[in-house]
This record gives structure tokens, sequence and C-alpha cells, in this order.
């Protein structure tokens, strides 16, 4: 028996036309990292309008290929045209593609993305094998965009509003304590809780030894360095008791949440406490189904689960784990109290403790 299947030609070409809209969001981040790299947000931010020649001008690049790019911004709506051969990159715009102090900042972000892409030919091979990718298996620029990303995020909510959301942690900071930042990268959580509280000291570590390397340079850089010490290994390997342990967005990259807390907890003074940041998520699926859930899906396909699935037990929680789910990890590990304290768009905040 035949069955036939009737096909709505609304809904299809519905479809197609988003696909397509798709390719060009693809390309999109493309073009933004290289707008990025060459410096043509940065020298359009401010400048009215530019033609392609005056921009290549400024910029020392080409100006036929300047033109094309400028063509394709204003397609996709990042650039305005504006007539008479000369295009305006909007002053909202130019906040969020150029300046790296706002909590709007996304540049990072293509960054980031466009890295993780790069490895869709290896992680073919690990869908059918079911083996992991490590963190540090992938391009060499998604360990800047990565701290590029979060770090505008870090430096408007940390200080300003996640520390004083703990219960009794801004007070036992100002006075000093001991602080782990695990998972550090290149440092940017790490070196703002140091400029921010000069009387605690903080050692941030990362199994990334290249990303250590940046940490020790940038928090060098910043002052701080004399405060600060920055160790490559993993999240099991930290020595030391510490009154506050950071993890900002990092423990579900790890292979083996439970135990790493699980050794956090023995690392901890019986009175401090962790500070957890994870991703935002609803603990159901169709809580995530939205723009920023299919951001956090799609990277925790191309990064977080493999990375996790190349370490020991391989957990994978994801990036998308939720807060019942944390909560239930952290409980394994021998936590008591689990309190969201604070969120943001883009991440839960919570206050953990023996």
């Amino acid at each position: 028996m035949t069955t036939t299947t009737t096909v709505d030609e609304q809904k299809l070409m519905g479809f197609v036309f988003k696909a397509v809209g798709d390719f060009g969001a693809m390309l999109a981040g493309s073009l933004a990292v290289i707008g990025d790299k060459l410096g043509l947000y940065r020298a359009m931010a401010g400048a009215g309008a530019l033609t392609p020649a005056e921009l290549a001008d400024r910029t020392g690049t080409a100006e036929r290929y300047v033109r094309e790019w400028l063509s394709a911004q204003a397609a996709t709506g990042y650039v305005n045209y504006v007539g008479d051969d000369r295009f305006e990159l909007p002053v909202e715009h130019a906040i969020a593609l150029t300046d790296e102090s706002s909590p709007a900042c996304v540049i990072g972000g293509f960054e980031l993305m466009l890295a993780a892409a790069r490895s869709a030919d290896r992680l073919v091979t690990a869908f059918r094998t079911g083996a992991g990718v490590g963190w540090h298996e992938h391009h060499a620029d998604l360990f800047e965009g990565c701290e590029r990303f979060f770090r505008p995020g870090y430096n408007a909510h940390l200080v300003a509003d996640w520390i004083p959301a703990m219960d009794g942690v801004a007070d036992r900071l100002r006075t000093g304590i001991r602080v782990a930042d695990v998972g550090c990268g290149h440092g940017a959580s790490t070196i703002l809780l140091a400029a921010a509280y000069p009387d605690s000291t903080f050692v941030g570590t990362d199994c990334h030894a290249e990303s250590i390397a940046s940490a020790q340079e940038k928090a060098a850089a910043a002052g701080v360095g004399n405060r600060t010490r920055f160790e490559a290994g993993r999240a099991k390997e930290l020595s030391g008791t510490y009154d506050l342990i950071c993890l900002f967005d990092s423990l579900h990259d790890m292979g083996d949440p439970v135990g790493v807390l699980r050794h956090l907890h023995d690392r901890l003074d019986p009175n401090g406490s962790l500070l957890l940041v994870e991703p935002f998520a609803g603990d159901a699926l169709t809580d995530n189904l939205n723009p920023v859930g299919a951001v956090y899906y799609g990277a925790s396909t191309l990064l977080c689960t493999p990375n996790s699935l190349s370490q020991e037990v391989g957990a994978a929680l994801g990036a998308q784990a939720g807060e019942a789910r944390l909560r239930q990890t952290a409980a394994e590990a021998g936590f008591t109290r689990f309190e969201r304290v604070a969120e943001t768009p883009f991440n839960l905040v919570f206050q953990v403790r023996p």
C-alpha cells in the first residue's frame, strides 16, 4: 500500500528561505571576523558615512574587497547604505562591534563561533566514533574569542552584581581571603577580581598552557601580577585551601564534574563558598528553544560536549545543563547548600556551600 504525503508548498518555501537566511548568517559571521581583524568596524565607528575608498584608505586595505564587504554588511543590516556610494555604521552597532568595555559587545562571539565551526570536519568523525575533541584541539582563535565573548558580561556583573549577591563574600574579599579561579582561560575573571579586591590573593588554573601564559601577561599588564598566579593543570590537581573557589562557564566542559566538585569541596574552607557561573538554561528542552538556546546548544555540540567526552568519565553535562542538574551534581559531590543568587539573559549564578 502506498502512502501519499501532501507537501505544503508555502511551508516548504518558508523553510527554504529560512535556510537561505542561515547561509547569510554563517557568512556574516566570517565577514564580522574579517571586519574586526582588519579594524574596519573601528574605523567606521563615529566616522559618519564613508565610501569604500575612504574606508580602505583608513585601514590600509584594498578598495575592491572593502566595497564587496560593505555591500554584504549592508545586505545583512550591520551597516547602512545611505546612498551616493556611502555606508555608515550606526552608533548602536558600533557599541556592539567595537566597544569591548560594554556588556553589549558581541564581537568576540564571532571569533569564538567561527573557530568552533572550523572543527566541523573533525566533529563528523567524532560523531561516528563517539570520541571526544579536546579544547586544545580547536583553532587558536577559539581561546581569544572565548575571553572576548565572556569578558564584557563579567566586566558588567561580576563585581557589581554577582559577588554582592553572595552571602558574606564581598566583605570577606575586602578583608582579604584566598581565591581560586578554576578553568580561568585567559584570566579575565581572575584579573577583574584581583583589581577589585587588593587585599585578597588569587590563583587561576586551566588545562590549556597557552591560555595560562596569556593570563600571566594580562595580569602583569593590569598591575595585579603580584597578587595573582596562574598554573596549568587539571581542576582535580588544584592544591591548597581557599575561602572562595570560582568556576566561570567551565564546569559543564569537564569530563567528571562530580569528581571535580568533590575535589574542590575538599579544597574549600568549611566557611567558604563556590561561585558557580553557568550558561543560562531552563531544566526542560522546551525552555531553551529560543535564540540564546540555539547558540548554546550549537556551541555545546561543537565545543563543550566533545571536550567533556575527551576526558575521564565524559559526563557531558552540556552548555544547557540547567539548574536542577547542576544542583544534583553539586549534591553528589557533597555540597549541601545550593542557591541561585543572580542571573542575566546569558548566565545563571549560584552560591554553593558545604
